[in-house]
């Protein structure tokens, strides 16, 4: 079982590491970006995988246009899920490359949020299988 304990720790902890390298490289790649005010135009719906017996829950994609330094319209959509619907005309922040304005993010703390909520969570899980091993006698 402790074997098991061990795997899972190893598991969540290379999964956290990949997490939080993902999104520091990508802070800083658009660290030096313009950032502009993007108008919302809809959504794309898709569902969240039901993976281990959850319920499948609808997961939204914001679709997005914006106006670059050069007054030219481009369009993007997000690549961060949400379980909520902005209305089409309200706003977010964008930043985009300024060599290629196609290429935009839509600006949002929710990854960094996760991140910091899965981790206290994970080492509760690995804290409480690891005592929870220490019950069975070997």
């Amino acid at each position: 079982m402790y074997l098991g304990w061990a795997v899972f720790v190893v598991v969540a902890a290379v999964s956290i590491i990949h997490a939080i390298r993902t999104t520091r490289r990508q802070e800083r790649a658009v660290a030096a970006w313009p950032r502009t005010a993007a108008t919302v135009t809809g959504h794309v719906k898709e569902w969240s995988s039901g993976a281990g017996g959850l319920t499948p829950k609808r997961r939204y994609y914001l679709s997005y246009q914006f106006v670059d330094a050069h007054g030219f319209f481009f369009a993007g959509q997000s690549e961060i899920p949400s379980a909520e619907v902005l209305v089409p005309g309200s706003t977010i922040e964008v930043a985009y490359n300024p060599t290629s304005p196609s290429r935009s993010f839509h600006q949002s703390s929710q990854t960094r949020q996760t991140l910091g909520c899965a981790i206290p969570f994970l080492v509760a899980i690995a804290l409480a299988f690891y005592f929870f091993i220490g019950l069975f006698p070997e």
